[in-house]
């Protein structure tokens, strides 16, 4: 059971955001394209060198203005998605000017529907958290902090009903092996009754290790990105992906050469089984990949 890994706060039922300024829906495409993007936006700050990480560290505190400037970029790029799962957003404190980072977002790309995961309350000061995006009203959705130190966590999604599901669990892992391997154990048991998979998120290891020698390496999930997303100035590692289950057909993958944040955007395009088409889900149209 999922009790076993001990997780900092109790897993709780959530509920989707709902913006009012958002445009009407519409139907999904005949064909069924789905366009995803995840994103860890370092709560707004920019970062283009190592070293910023200690003069730019205060932007962690305290708010600066060039913030603002950087989420409107960042809100002009997801407005061309479907999906976006968010990693490093502030849900309003004295760092971003007490703006909830996935709200303003939501509102910057006109996305209908938006969830904030609160992972880490530092009162006034910080509030660290995860968000998700969304054109499509999710049929359930799950708010799960992840085994380990607390401060992170885990948004599931279901998109439809019976075995034509489609479950997306949005993440941030630990740095840390061990604890890593005890997170996606978690995440395993969350999603092993679905056949239609897609995780999203920072997972802080490759693609090789997650497929390999994780608790995922049953499912036959596949990772179509493998090119580098940190440090998005000059990447090196690949730390950031979208996973698919093989029922998922992939359509376009890429890594965004955007350096707006200290991690680069994944982007991909997928099409989704033929009970999922059309009015069965709404959704939003904001532009094209």
């Amino acid at each position: 059971m999922l009790r076993r890994w001990y997780p900092s706060r109790p897993a709780a039922s959530g509920q989707a955001r709902v913006n009012p300024q958002c445009p009407p829906h519409s139907g999904l495409p005949a064909d069924g394209r789905l366009r995803l993007l995840s994103f860890n936006i370092q709560v707004g700050i920019s970062t283009e060198r190592f070293h910023h990480y200690l003069t730019r560290s205060w932007q962690h505190l305290l708010p600066h203005p060039g913030r603002a400037l950087n989420l409107q970029r960042i809100g002009a790029l997801l407005g061309e998605y479907d999906l976006v799962a968010l990693q490093e957003v502030d849900g309003g404190s004295l760092r971003s000017g007490y703006v909830n980072q996935v709200e303003h977002l939501a509102q910057l790309g006109a996305f209908p529907y938006w969830y904030q995961q609160l992972n880490r309350n530092l009162g006034r000061f910080a509030q660290h958290s995860n968000g998700v995006l969304s054109r499509l009203a999710p049929r359930e959705l799950e708010d799960h902090p992840l085994p380990g130190p607390s401060g992170r966590g885990a948004i599931l999604l279901r998109f439809g009903e019976g075995e034509d599901a489609l479950v997306v669990v949005m993440m941030h892992l630990a740095l840390g092996g061990r604890t890593r391997v005890r997170q996606l154990a978690y995440i395993r048991e969350l999603i092993g009754g679905y056949r239609h998979q897609v995780l999203m998120g920072d997972m802080n290891t490759h693609a090789s290790d997650l497929l390999e020698n994780s608790p995922l390496r049953d499912l036959g999930l596949l990772a179509p990105q493998i090119e580098a997303t940190f440090p998005s100035w000059r990447p090196q590692r690949c730390l950031d992906h979208i996973l698919l289950s093989p029922s998922l057909a992939l359509e376009r993958v890429e890594v965004l050469p955007l350096p707006i944040s200290d991690h680069l955007p994944v982007a991909m395009e997928i099409r989704l089984p033929d009970a999922l088409h059309g009015d069965r889900l709404p959704v939003t149209r904001g532009g094209a990949l």
